[in-house]
């Protein structure tokens, strides 16, 4: 598909944004599937605010979202150019959007325990391995290898064990956090629309840290819902 040119970059608002749409990303002139990209609207003070959830009034413009493109559309002034106007674009914006994806995925997980769907301590996300519908297996980033070791060996029992995302990004604090519980190393996350939205969110943080679109490390994961950002 041929590149547009920034003058059509500003979208006509939230409303007007069709599920499987695609928009111009401001930053790279290509035109992509907006399940592909990160909304970016303008607050009453004229700064730059992302809209992950493609909520925020007014009119916006879109960046591919990944970390590269949006230092680029930062670089390269694609805001001010988009906006056709003088913005304010925070130095920390990279930072604050991958922590707004972030947050973002740790809310879906705290959703997902309060329906029941995550079982924690090492015994109880063995035992899960060994008999329930698993879609996701949590350690946290400074789990003891002995540990995960244990759990990867449950795991590769299992005939779907490529389809099951195994996490390691989050530390035991946000863990705790999202779970309501303490010390909290390793996690078990059971099918449902919760955990698959869970994974959903977690692919697209992963995929803005490493613009990779592939799964997470050698799994497959569920298809991202669809009106998962609208929730």
């Amino acid at each position: 598909m041929l590149a547009r040119t920034h003058d059509d970059a500003l979208d006509s608002g939230p409303r007007k944004i069709a599920p499987g749409s695609e928009r111009f990303c401001a930053a790279t002139g290509e035109v992509k599937p907006v399940g592909e990209m990160i909304r970016f609207v303008l607050d009453p003070n004229g700064a730059v605010v992302p809209d992950l959830k493609r909520r925020l009034p007014g009119r916006g413009i879109w960046i591919t979202a990944t970390r590269a493109a949006l230092d680029t559309a930062v670089t390269r002034k694609a805001f001010s150019r988009g906006f056709k106007r003088d913005v304010r674009v925070s130095k920390d914006i990279v930072a604050t959007t991958e922590g707004l994806l972030e947050r973002a995925a740790l809310d879906v997980l705290a959703m997902a325990h309060k329906a029941g769907l995550v079982v924690t301590g090492f015994a109880k996300v063995d035992a899960a391995l060994a008999r329930e519908r698993v879609v996701g297996l949590l350690h946290a980033a400074e789990g003891a290898p002995d540990g995960i070791g244990k759990l990867a060996a449950t795991l590769q029992h299992r005939g779907d064990a490529a389809d099951i995302a195994v996490i390691r990004v989050f530390t035991s604090a946000q863990l705790d956090l999202a779970l309501g519980r303490a010390n909290v190393v390793h996690a078990a996350l059971l099918a449902g629309p919760a955990g698959n939205s869970f994974i959903a969110r977690y692919l697209r943080m992963t995929r803005f840290r490493t613009g990779d679109k592939g799964k997470p490390g050698r799994n497959h994961a569920p298809r991202e819902p669809q009106g998962l950002e609208a929730e």
